[in-house]
């Protein structure tokens, strides 16, 4: 038997990896955050990069997890500041970053959210897809509605 709440989820999840797309994403979450008097979280992912040459004889030196968590959320801290310089006031948004793979982590961030808001392409290497595949992943799995923000 599904169990009724009255707590009310109160923040929209932006997926931000620093694309105009995801800008633009920001930018629309910010908007509405500010007319429903909501909290707004940016989230970032981050992975270790997948390894070419494993098993020929050469493997490079992989970067410390550490270091891709700091470089991930520098990345987004600064996206983050130029979409709120852009805007002109100083909006409140909370960051996440996260390793692993992005739908996975705007899965697990938008679990309790109201709303999910996304661009509809990001750093994706298929860019005559209208659609990216994260983007049609979340339409189509997230637990909360999603909104995608077209290419500016």
């Amino acid at each position: 038997m599904a169990q009724h709440t009255d707590q009310k989820p109160s923040s929209i999840v932006v997926g931000v990896d620093g694309s105009p797309c995801s800008q633009a994403a920001l930018r629309w979450a910010l908007a509405q955050a500010e007319l429903s008097g909501s909290a707004v979280e940016a989230v970032a992912a981050w992975r270790y990069p997948e390894v070419y040459g494993y098993g020929y004889g050469w493997v490079p030196s992989m970067p410390d997890g550490g270091e891709l968590a700091k470089a991930a959320e520098g990345a987004l801290r600064e996206t983050v500041a130029t979409v709120r310089d852009q805007l002109g006031h100083p909006a409140q948004v909370t960051i996440r970053v996260a390793e692993g793979h992005p739908v996975q982590v705007l899965m697990d961030a938008s679990r309790n959210a109201q709303l999910l808001v996304l661009g509809s392409r990001g750093h994706g290497t298929f860019t005559g897809i209208l659609l990216g595949s994260v983007s049609q992943h979340c339409v189509q799995h997230a637990p909360c509605p999603v909104v995608v923000i077209p290419q500016p």
